[in-house]
């Protein structure tokens, strides 16, 4: 078993239902459990600025899936969501990322582990932070330290 960080989030049709229902698709994937959740963000958009906020989070699970299957399930789970790949860093239903798996440092055409951006994303790094600070990223530091660095205006923890 290895343990897994997951980011989600999404701003189109409902994210606030469909974040944590995804979370439950996660932790109901086979030879996974889940570890912890983080609370749910409103988090201004990245990249292309003129759409809705997002609703982020971020999940740590234990899988005995290897990463690739991994991330063949998350695009699955996405695609049951309506996720439709039509715009980078624009709108969608439900995103999935697959940010880190413990002890994996990984570099191919399909997937880069640990996922190269999450030092820059306050959207990344404030659900990360809340189910594991202390955790040390390969290359990049601890998420706390990490998290203090951005700009994390304008993200909100939901109640």
């Amino acid at each position: 078993m290895t343990t897994a960080y997951v980011a989600l989030g999404g701003n189109l049709g409902d994210p606030r239902r469909r974040v944590p229902a995804a979370m439950d698709a996660l932790a109901a994937l086979p030879g996974t459990r889940e570890l912890a959740r983080s609370r749910l963000y409103l988090t201004p958009p990245w990249g292309v600025l003129e759409q809705p906020p997002f609703v982020n989070a971020a999940m740590a699970l234990d899988t005995s899936l290897p990463p690739h299957a991994l991330l063949d399930a998350l695009l699955a789970i996405e695609r049951d969501a309506g996720r439709v790949r039509a715009e980078r860093n624009g709108p969608r239903t439900l995103d999935l990322d697959l940010l880190h798996m413990d002890g994996v440092v990984l570099r191919d055409e399909r997937l880069v582990l640990p996922h190269p951006r999450i030092a820059e994303r306050a959207f990344v790094l404030l659900p990360l932070n809340d189910i594991a600070p202390a955790l040390e990223l390969p290359g990049m530091g601890r998420v706390d330290a990490l998290l203090a660095r951005v700009d994390a205006s304008g993200c909100e923890a939901l109640p």
